[in-house]
């Protein structure tokens, strides 16, 4: 399997995603743990630059301003889209992470949707659709080459 960047807004789904394939024996990355992201909101460049550089066979997950810089590390960028009432559905009821739990941070979802995925899906080589079943994105993701 090739080097994977799945990006997308909050809800999308990269996080069920990357369990499932972390479940079928991938190497995978959450950049929303672990301190891959740093405070300002940006990857950690020097910890990214050094986990491409080792892992030929890798999916990688999460959204950040400097993702893009990236890209040319990874030999397919997936965006995991969902409608906006599907993403704030998500994010309500979701137990592994507090945000999108507020009326601030929804709003901020719809402002990222609006602004932020179209640059998202410029840079994507596949688009997939967050509302099929996890099991299907998974046999998809790993079909890559």
């Amino acid at each position: 399997m090739p080097r994977v960047l799945i990006t997308g807004m909050s809800g999308a789904g990269k996080s069920t995603l990357l369990e499932e394939l972390n479940r079928r024996g991938r190497t995978t990355v959450d950049t929303d743990y672990d301190s891959w992201t740093l405070p300002n909101g940006l990857w950690d460049a020097t910890r990214l630059t050094d986990l491409l550089a080792r892992e030929d066979d890798v999916v990688v997950s999460g959204t950040a301003e400097n993702q893009g810089l990236f890209y040319n590390r990874f030999d397919h960028v997936v965006l995991l889209s969902a409608p906006l009432e599907v993403l704030l559905e998500r994010l309500s009821n979701r137990t592994n992470n507090p945000y999108g739990s507020t009326l601030e941070q929804q709003d901020e979802v719809r402002a990222y949707l609006a602004d932020v995925e179209p640059l998202l899906r410029r840079g994507a080589s596949l688009e997939l659709d967050g509302r099929r079943p996890v099991a299907d994105l998974a046999d998809e993701i790993e079909a890559l080459r």
